[in-house]
C-alpha cells in the first residue's frame, strides 16, 4: 500500500506545486493521475520517489516513512521503484544493450558501470527484458536510431532492470502518436496485471484512463480535486471533469484522438 499523507512542494521560487495531497494506493493498482500541464502530476510522481524533495507531508510505503529515509535506505527503496520518463532519458549515442544496463546501476559496482562492465547475470537480464518489449533484435542499434516508441520500450525494458514492485511513469505517451501510445500503455497493463507491479502513470487523455486504469486521482492547481475508481471514471459527469480541467475544457470522447 502506497498512502500520501498531506503532501505539499513549494519550489525555491515561490511556486507552490502540490498543496496538502492526501491519497491512497492499493499493492497491484494502475493509478491514472491526471490534470492540466502544470497540474502537479510530475512533481508528485517525482516527490514518491525523492528525485524532488516534498516540503511537507508524509509519503508511506509498505508501512515505512520514505521521507524519512536517506543514504543507502533511501538507495535500496529506490531500487524497487522503476521510473518511466516522457522524454524516454536514454543515453543516445549509447546502445540499446547499454542503456538497459544502466537500470542496474543500484545494484552493480559504480567503477564497473563507468566502464561498461557489467557481470553475466546482469547482461542475460538485460537480454531478457529487451525479448519481454520486443526489442531483442535492437540491442547492439544506438539509442537514437530507434523510433520514439521502441525508445519507450527501452525505457521499460531499463525500469525492468531494478525488478521494481512500482513504477512511476511521468507521461510515458505525450510525445508519441495514439497507436504508439496504446502500445506502451499494453505494456505497462501486462506488467501491472501478470507481474503483480503497482503503477502510477500520469496521462493527458480521458479515452486512456478510462481504457488502462483502475483507479483515478485528479490534480488542479496543485490540489486533489477527483478520485475514483474505473467505474467512476467511465462514468464522470461534465462537471467532473471541469473540476479538472477547468470550465473551459471540452470532452474528448474515447477513440477521437484516433482520428
Amino acid at each position: 500500500m502506497l498512502v500520501v499523507e498531506n503532501l505539499s512542494k513549494v519550489y525555491d521560487n515561490g511556486t507552490a506545486a502540490l498543496k496538502d495531497v492526501s491519497f491512497q494506493v492499493p499493492d497491484g493498482a494502475f493509478l491514472g493521475v491526471i490534470g492540466l500541464s502544470g497540474s502537479g502530476k510530475s512533481t508528485l510522481l517525482r516527490c514518491i520517489n525523492r528525485l524532488i524533495e516534498p516540503t511537507s507531508g508524509r509519503i508511506i510505503w509498505d508501512g515505512v516513512d520514505i521521507t524519512e529515509l536517506r543514504g543507502e535506505e533511501l538507495r535500496k527503496v529506490r531500487r524497487k521503484i522503476g521510473m518511466i520518463f516522457q522524454q524516454f532519458n536514454l543515453v543516445k549515442r549509447s546502445t540499446v544493450m547499454v542503456n538497459v544496463l544502466s537500470g542496474r546501476l543500484g545494484y552493480t559496482n559504480p567503477i564497473y558501470a563507468l566502464v561498461n562492465h557489467f557481470p553475466k547475470e546482469d547482461r542475460d537480464k538485460a537480454l531478457a527484458a529487451l525479448e519481454r518489449v520486443g526489442l531483442s533484435d535492437k540491442k547492439d542499434n544506438r539509442a537514437d536510431a530507434l523510433s520514439g516508441g521502441q525508445q519507450q520500450r527501452v525505457g521499460i525494458a531499463r525500469a525492468l532492470m531494478q525488478e521494481p514492485t512500482m513504477i512511476l511513469a511521468d507521461e510515458p505517451v505525450a510525445s508519441l502518436d495514439p497507436v504508439l501510445a496504446h502500445s506502451i500503455l499494453d505494456q505497462l497493463e501486462v506488467l501491472n496485471r501478470e507481474d503483480g507491479m503497482t503503477v502510477l502513470c500520469s496521462l493527458h487523455y480521458l479515452d486512456l484512463v478510462q481504457r488502462y486504469s483502475t483507479r483515478v486521482i485528479g490534480l488542479r492547481d496543485g490540489r486533489l480535486v477527483y478520485e475514483g475508481t474505473r467505474e467512476e471514471i467511465r462514468n464522470m459527469t461534465d462537471e467532473d471533469f471541469k473540476d479538472i480541467y477547468g470550465q473551459e475544457a471540452e470532452r474528448i470522447t474515447p477513440g477521437s484522438i484516433m482520428g
